[in-house]
């Protein structure tokens, strides 16, 4: 299997953080989210633990969902 770069691997956490602190911020479970999104909830699930990659397409979905700015969901908290 091929080795993902990790810059790749650091925006796949940054995004899992997010939308971990957003929901918890918002006391959304993964399947209120998903339902928000229309994702299905095992979706939400394997992007909070970094499984999967999300599109562009989807990441404005997730981000209307949670109310946010896309780049919201890419940002590092504390800088």
């Amino acid at each position: 299997m091929a080795k993902v770069a990790p810059a790749y691997i650091s925006a796949r956490q940054r995004i899992s953080r997010n939308i971990r602190a957003l929901c918890s911020e918002r006391g959304l479970s993964q399947e209120q989210l998903a339902e928000l999104a229309d994702f299905h909830r095992t979706y939400v699930s394997q992007l909070e633990r970094c499984v999967t990659n999300i599109s562009i397409d989807g990441l404005e979905r997730l981000a209307a969902a949670l109310r946010v700015d896309v780049v919201d969901l890419l940002i590092v908290e504390g800088r």
